[in-house]
């Protein structure tokens, strides 16, 4: 573990300095070290464009980021951050006074910022965030019915080997700066489908690019190594997993980086 520390801390140091081949050689001895890519070694060097874009950031990466910041998120990312995709999408959803869900998932639920802002439109809500310590922040807030530590696309897979009345589908599911943290969201989206009611409504943010950015592709490793989708991958998936009725598909700030504001869209699609 000191090697890999001493490695990353070299490779962020040279990349900073603005030596790109030294930081990537240095990432790759990080690779080397740890196949887990805690460090997200793997997600650095495709934002530099010095290695291939993986699937979705490490799942070893992601829970001890998370893990790491889980008492001071909030104020990190609503504060520094400006985040405030959740209140923007009880905004949306709060339009129609009538709206009412039996059952909701909050996929990546973090700290409950999602569970905070819309548990009054459900009846019950689950919680599943693949950072442990963030999940126990969660639970103290007790906004959830159910909490689940797990990867989200796993768990919806699981979910739905579910048999019986151990098998319970959900109305509304929520997946609000989840996106950020995978590139092919195919899996992703498939579970949503598997894994919902017919007239069930699937809500979500995505960071995006210039159209020019993508070079043709439907999804990127940004300069701040998260994932950016293209709208018109956003609305193919949505439609090849029967979501056909999308009733918003804003343009938004998802959140600043070092006082930049970072462009994406917030969706609220509703299933066939």
């Amino acid at each position: 573990m000191k090697r890999l520390t001493s490695a990353y801390n070299e490779a962020l140091a040279a990349e900073k300095a603005g030596n790109r081949d030294e930081a990537a050689a240095l990432y790759r001895i990080c690779l080397e070290i740890d196949s887990a890519d805690t460090c997200g070694a793997s997600v650095r060097l495709a934002s530099m464009g010095l290695g291939d874009a993986p699937a979705k950031a490490p799942d070893a990466y992601v829970a001890t980021l998370f893990d790491q910041h889980a008492e001071v998120f909030d104020d990190i990312l609503t504060g520094d951050l400006g985040y405030a995709v959740p209140m923007q999408l009880a905004e949306i959803l709060n339009r129609d006074p009538d709206l009412h869900f039996a059952r909701m998932l909050d996929l990546g639920c973090g700290t409950g910022l999602s569970g905070m802002t819309l548990g009054d439109l459900c009846d019950h809500a689950t919680g599943v965030d693949i950072s442990e310590k963030m999940v126990d922040v969660a639970d103290e807030r007790a906004v959830y019915d159910a909490l689940f530590v797990n990867e989200v696309v796993h768990f919806l897979e699981e979910w739905e080997k579910a048999e019986g009345d151990d098998y319970v589908p959900f109305d509304l599911i929520v997946a609000t700066d989840v996106l950020p943290y995978i590139g092919a969201l195919e899996p992703l989206f498939a579970g949503v489908a598997a894994n919902t009611n017919a007239g069930a409504c699937f809500a979500f943010s995505a960071e995006t690019l210039a159209d020019e950015d993508f070079g043709g592709k439907s999804w990127r490793v940004t300069p701040n190594q998260r994932f950016a989708h293209a709208a018109d991958y956003l609305k193919l998936l949505l439609g090849e997993h029967g979501f056909g009725r999308v009733t918003s598909f804003d343009p938004i700030t998802v959140r600043s980086e070092q006082g930049a504001p970072i462009p994406g869209w917030l969706v609220v699609a509703w299933k066939d």
